[in-house]
């Protein structure tokens, strides 16, 4: 995401002709959104994305038991946050 946000904050001052990017070729101005393209693509390739989508449900998961449990009252103490 940030690649993109880089890519647009350049594209936008390069058509402003602002500061030192309006120099620059639209070659390197519009790099970052290739550099997102790369990124997206090994992340979903390597299982990089899946594997943080299911940590975060895993983390979800265990936040209801815990609730649960202590709005039964079956938790122990040392489970407590």
């Amino acid at each position: 995401m940030y690649f993109v946000g880089l890519g647009l904050a350049l594209m936008l001052m390069k058509y402003l002709e602002l500061g030192p990017v309006a120099g620059l070729s639209w070659i390197w101005v519009l790099s970052p959104f290739a550099l997102a393209v790369a990124w997206w693509s090994w992340a979903d390739a390597s299982g990089y994305t899946k594997k943080r989508a299911m940590e975060r449900e895993n983390e979800r998961k265990q936040a209801r038991i815990d609730q649960n449990r202590e709005a039964m009252g079956t938790l122990n103490k040392s489970r407590k946050r």
